[in-house]
C-alpha cells in the first residue's frame, strides 16, 4: 500500500506538472520570439519546441543533449572520444538555447542531425522519441526533464546524465518537487558526476548507479589559432590587458565603479558579457562612465587604430574566449561578483590566464576549490577588492608569471574524464 500511495503521489504531481506546461505554452512562445529580436536563431524551427519534426523518422543515433554553450562546448571532448570508439556512429544533437545551437553546429558530421529539444510535455516528449529512437541519450550536467526520462523509460532508451553536478542549494530545492524528480532520476540508466560531492547528492536524489568520473571541461584544448592571434593582439597594444570575463547582469556597473577609481594607468579593460542580448546594455554603461569605447564586432583580424586606444574594448562576438584570454595579463570571474554561482574556469587556465574570483562560486566549488588549493586562482571579497587584487598583481610582474604557470599545470592535471566517460556509454548503446 506505502508504495502505492507513492506511486499515485508522484502520477498526479506529473500530471500537474504536465497540465502547468501545456498552460504556459502560449508564454513560452512569446519568449522565444521576444529572444529572436537579438538572437534570430530563437525564432527557427518553433514547431520543434512541441516534438514536431521533419523528414523521415530513424534509429540508432547516439543522442547528446546539451543545452547551451558550456555544456555544447563540455559535449565536444565526450563526442570526439565516443567517435573513435563507434566509427560511424550517427550523432543527434539538442538544444535549449540559440548559443548551444550555434556552437554545436561545429560538431557536426555527414549523417548527423541538430534539433531544440522539445518541451517537456508528455506528447512532445512521445513524437520526439517516435522520430528519432536513439540507441542511447546522453544528458549533459543538470538536464533532468520528468516526461523526457518516463518516455525513454517507456521506449527502452537507456539514459546517462554526464558530467554531472548538483551544488547544494540545487538539490535543497529538488526535494522540494521530489515527487516529480525522484522517479526521472531513478529511471536513469547511469549518472557520471564530476566530484564526489556532486556524487553523494545525486544518489540521495533518487539515482541508482553513480560514478565519478571528473569533469569534462578540463578536455578542452584552446584553439591554437586564437591563442596566436590573443597574443599578437597584446603585443600590438603594447600595454596590460584586463579581462572581464562572462559577466552577468549588475556586475559591470560595480566593475567600472571601482575601475574608475583604482585602474592602472593606460590599461585597457576587456568586457565579455556572457548574454549575447546585453551587448548594447553594456556598451551604453562603458559610455555613460566616460571611457572611449571599441567594440570587437567592428574589426576582423587586427584591431583598428581606433581600437588601439581605446580605454575599453567590449567583447561582443561569440566563441572566442580563448582569443580574450590569451590576450589579457589577468581576468576577473564573472559570475563570481554576484550571488550567481560563476563560470567556468578551467578555459582560463588552459589558456594561461591568472583568474581572480569573487566570493560565489557554488556552480563550479570543486573546480574553484582545486584552481585555489594549485595556486592557479585567486580569491576576493568583492569586486572593489578584485580590481585591487588585478592592479596590484600587474605591479608584481613575477607573481603573475608563477600563477600562470601553475593555472597550466592545473589544467593539465585533471584531463581523462572522456574517455572515463566514454568507456561507460559505448556499453549501453542498443543496437539500431
Amino acid at each position: 500500500m506505502p508504495g502505492r500511495m507513492s506511486r499515485l503521489r508522484s502520477a498526479l504531481a506529473r500530471g500537474a506538472y504536465s497540465l502547468l506546461l501545456r498552460l504556459l505554452a502560449p508564454a513560452h512562445l512569446l519568449r522565444l520570439w521576444w529572444r529572436g529580436r537579438a538572437e534570430p536563431l530563437y525564432r527557427e524551427r518553433i514547431a520543434e519546441r512541441f516534438g514536431w519534426y521533419r523528414g523521415a523518422p530513424g534509429r540508432g543515433w547516439v543522442w547528446v543533449h546539451a543545452v547551451s554553450l558550456g555544456e555544447t562546448r563540455a559535449a565536444a571532448a565526450l563526442i570526439d572520444v565516443l567517435r573513435a570508439a563507434r566509427p560511424g556512429m550517427r550523432l543527434l544533437l539538442t538544444h535549449g538555447t540559440a548559443t548551444g545551437l550555434e556552437a554545436g553546429q561545429a560538431l557536426l558530421r555527414d549523417g548527423d542531425r541538430q534539433t531544440w529539444l522539445p518541451y517537456d510535455t508528455p506528447g512532445a516528449a512521445r513524437r520526439f522519441f517516435a522520430q528519432f529512437r536513439p540507441g542511447v541519450g546522453v544528458l549533459m550536467e543538470t538536464e533532468v526533464w520528468p516526461n523526457l526520462l518516463l518516455a525513454a523509460q517507456a521506449g527502452a532508451v537507456p539514459m546517462v546524465l554526464a558530467n554531472a553536478r548538483l551544488n547544494e542549494t540545487s538539490f535543497r530545492r529538488g526535494l522540494r518537487f521530489a515527487e516529480v524528480l525522484r522517479p526521472a532520476v531513478e529511471s536513469l540508466a547511469l549518472v557520471l558526476a564530476q566530484t564526489e560531492d556532486d556524487a553523494r547528492r545525486i544518489r540521495e536524489s533518487g539515482a541508482r548507479t553513480v560514478e565519478v568520473s571528473g569533469n569534462l571541461k578540463f578536455d578542452l584544448t584552446p584553439d591554437p589559432a586564437q591563442l596566436a592571434r590573443g597574443a599578437a593582439w597584446r603585443a600590438l597594444l603594447g600595454r596590460d590587458v584586463v579581462l572581464a570575463a562572462i559577466t552577468r547582469e549588475g556586475e559591470e556597473a560595480l566593475l567600472l565603479a571601482a575601475w574608475a577609481r583604482q585602474r592602472v594607468p593606460g590599461a585597457l579593460l576587456l568586457i565579455v558579457p556572457r548574454h549575447p542580448q546585453r551587448f548594447d546594455e553594456v556598451a551604453s554603461l562603458v559610455r555613460s562612465a566616460g571611457l572611449t569605447l571599441a567594440r570587437r564586432s567592428a574589426w576582423d583580424q587586427e584591431p583598428l587604430p581606433e581600437a588601439l586606444q581605446a580605454q575599453v574594448w567590449l567583447g561582443d562576438s561569440m566563441h572566442e574566449m580563448a582569443l580574450y584570454y590569451a590576450t589579457a595579463r589577468v581576468a576577473l570571474l564573472g559570475g563570481s561578483f554576484a550571488p550567481l554561482g560563476g563560470h567556468n574556469l578551467i578555459e582560463a587556465a588552459a589558456c594561461a590566464c591568472p583568474l581572480v574570483m569573487g566570493p560565489s562560486t557554488f556552480n563550479f566549488n570543486d573546480a574553484a576549490e582545486l584552481s585555489l588549493a594549485a595556486g592557479a586562482s585567486l580569491r576576493v571579497a568583492d569586486m572593489a577588492a578584485g580590481v585591487a587584487e588585478v592592479n596590484a598583481l600587474l605591479r608584481e610582474p613575477q607573481r603573475l608569471a608563477q600563477l600562470s604557470a601553475r593555472a597550466v599545470q592545473f589544467a593539465a592535471q585533471h584531463r581523462g574524464a572522456a574517455a572515463r566517460m566514454a568507456r561507460r556509454i559505448v556499453p549501453l548503446i542498443r543496437p539500431a
